[in-house]
């Protein structure tokens, strides 16, 4: 029997689970306060109090720890890799702890399957599809100015597991189709997958693309520069506009989508106004990956916590039809992601990769 320990530490929880032979046996979320955190001056400062969460629940629930043999952690901030399921290593420890893209509860991911998987004999520590994976082509890459280049930091683990999961529906393998896979959460992020490679996708998480719940996506780069040299805000200030305090918050004071439905559905204008506006952007951007796949597309694939929304659905089946069937799978289990992937190298299905990127 294959048992595997499945871990996604976020921004306000730890999520772990525990899967038999892919089967989830144990599963919880902790949440954790603002005032609790604040205790932590770094992210990475939090490690013992996550570690301590984790195991300590796992022995609560009378989990046999020595037993599971696969740690799977989600990935962090490292530097760009390929899709897949690596390793955890020495380099990318050093690389998640000095932050080298930045600081996010992800770059916990792999501590904490290390350490644990070092408590137990023969134990193994993984990550998979973090969401620095970069399989951009280089042309995608161009910005327009040669001081920046176009990143690729979105959804991977989600929107592969969905584009596998569609996949094995059609009785295809993933690397035979073209798809659109649109992940529509906090973060909006919609991909251009051909033949098991997101090839072209937008930056989901500081300011490319269709704005989200809670992001700006892609804003007015004249506007944004005077409002940057305006000497009204501060650095920090316009970054929260961007991440955390754009999109639905900006319009309407609120990051949850179900409110924002609800008040649309009762009558709200300005509801009703920015919902479509949120829904125009994510159909604009499908029909721009559509030309990344020369319009060769088998189907766009919806998922994410506002793919549960029908009406977004249905719009987008109404703006984007022409182009490939629509396909929704709401809502999103990274744990369960994780644990596939796990069991896919538990059963030789893929071969591990080594932690080692190309700088």
């Amino acid at each position: 029997m294959v048992r595997i320990l499945a871990i996604n530490p976020g921004s306000t929880s730890t999520k772990f689970a525990v899967y038999f032979d892919g089967e989830c046996v144990f599963k919880k979320t902790i949440s954790h306060s603002f005032e609790e955190l604040l205790a932590y001056k770094t992210i990475i400062d939090q490690f013992d109090f996550r570690k301590g969460l984790i195991l300590d629940s796992l022995v609560e629930e009378g989990i046999e720890v020595d037993s599971i043999k696969f740690i799977i952690g989600r990935g962090g901030l490292t530097f760009p890799i390929e899709s897949g399921v690596y390793r955890v290593n020495n380099l990318m420890l050093k690389h998640v702890q000095e932050g080298v893209l930045g600081q996010h509860a992800s770059n916990l991911g792999p501590m904490l399957a290390d350490y644990i998987a070092l408590q137990i004999p023969n134990a193994r520590a993984f990550i998979a599809d973090p969401v620095v994976t970069d399989e951009m082509e280089d042309v995608a890459r161009v910005s327009g100015n040669k001081l920046f280049e176009r990143r690729s930091i979105f959804h991977a683990l989600n929107q592969k597991a969905t584009a596998r999961i569609h996949a094995k529906k059609m009785g295809v393998k993933y690397n035979e189709l073209q798809l659109i896979v649109a992940h529509l959460g906090g973060g909006i992020s919609v991909g251009a997958h051909k033949n098991g490679r997101v090839i072209d996708v937008n930056n989901g998480l500081n300011g490319e693309g269709a704005f989200s719940p809670e992001r700006s996506g892609t804003l007015p780069a004249g506007q944004l520069v005077e409002l940057c040299f305006s000497g009204r805000y501060s650095k920090s200030e316009v970054q929260r506009m961007i991440l955390g305090e754009g999109g639905f918050v900006s319009y309407l004071g609120t990051n949850n989508a179900r409110e924002v439905e609800k008040r649309a559905d009762s009558g709200d204008k300005q509801a009703q106004f920015i919902q479509e506006a949120l829904f125009y952007q994510v159909a604009k951007q499908i029909g721009e990956m559509a030309v990344v796949l020369e319009g060769k597309t088998d189907a766009i694939l919806l998922t994410g916590g506002l793919a549960f929304n029908k009406k977004l659905e249905m719009y987008i089946r109404k703006k984007t039809g022409f182009i490939a069937p629509v396909y929704s799978y709401p809502g999103e289990d990274e744990l369960e992601a994780l644990a596939i992937n796990a069991l896919r190298v538990a059963n030789g299905e893929v071969k591990v990769k080594e932690y080692n990127p190309v700088l």
